[in-house]
């Protein structure tokens, strides 16, 4: 993949990665401003793969995404969905392959070990909304925009739907669902989908900052509490608890944990293995 310190958005690539100043985190940028980064088959197929690979980095303990130009990402490609219209099967099989192939993605997402924090200038809509949703912390600038309205062209953001009414709340959800109006950065910060909102030009700056404030933290430990964040949110209470009194004896026996609770009472900073 190309470095962005060697690529602009005129790059070929539909995806930049750029290894920050911190050597602990990586930077991906959406690259199709002229396409609205709109979520291709090549769109996606580069994210799945950079997410995958950084998974396994050593060096790499948070993850930035943003996008070039003034649309963080509008969804799926329609024109490229259009065109298959005219196959054999009207579209059936790459409109399987599409679909599937996004919720593989956005899964690599919420399964990295690494956290994913959406830097968002500009405006998200579709499945563009979806991945902002997915990633585990979202930034936006005051002038960015949400919506999910598939509703308006006849085609339900059920997919989009899933990472929605994941992280806002089911009337919050459904309202976006249905209604297929924009939300402002200012009402998405209200209804729960991003975190927070500043200037555009503080934007990057602030996903930044986060990622850092992670970064200085032990890998294995947030790796085991990303995990086990969406594991106990799909089980009943019992089960959540059971699950997750186990993983916090299973971290307690890890290195880290000794090292930063001995650092914590011996008043010294600690010194992360990830072991």
């Amino acid at each position: 993949m190309q470095d962005a310190t060697v690529a602009n958005a005129a790059s070929a690539e539909p995806l930049l990665l750029e290894a920050r100043p911190h050597p602990r985190i990586a930077l991906l940028t959406l690259n199709r401003p002229a396409t609205r980064n709109a979520l291709s088959l090549a769109m996606m197929g580069a994210l799945h793969e950079a997410v995958h690979a950084l998974s396994t980095a050593d060096n790499v303990s948070a993850i930035v995404l943003a996008a070039n130009g003034p649309v963080f990402s509008s969804g799926h490609d329609l024109k490229e969905l259009t065109a298959h219209r005219a196959d054999a099967d009207n579209g059936l099989a790459f409109y399987t392959e599409a679909m599937t192939r996004c919720a593989a993605m956005m899964q690599a997402i919420v399964s990295c070990p690494k956290p994913v924090i959406a830097a968002v200038t500009g405006t998200a809509t579709a499945a563009g909304c979806q991945l902002v949703a997915t990633c585990d912390l979202a930034v936006a600038a005051d002038g960015a925009h949400f919506a999910t309205p598939g509703v308006n062209i006849g085609l339900f953001c059920s997919t989009p739907m899933v990472a929605l009414s994941r992280n806002v709340s089911r009337k919050r959800a459904m309202e976006m669902l249905l209604l297929g109006e924009m939300l402002t950065a200012s009402e998405a910060a209200e209804y729960g989908l991003v975190n927070r909102v500043v200037p555009a030009a503080d934007v990057l700056p602030a996903a930044l900052a986060m990622a850092d404030k992670i970064a200085a933290k032990s890998p294995l430990t947030v790796a085991i509490g990303k995990r086990a964040f969406y594991a106990q949110a799909e089980m009943p209470l019992a089960d959540a608890y059971a699950y997750a009194a186990q993983v916090m004896v299973d971290n307690m026996m890890a290195r880290d944990a000794e090292e930063g609770i001995g650092a914590f009472l011996g008043k010294r900073k600690p010194e992360w293995k990830g072991c």
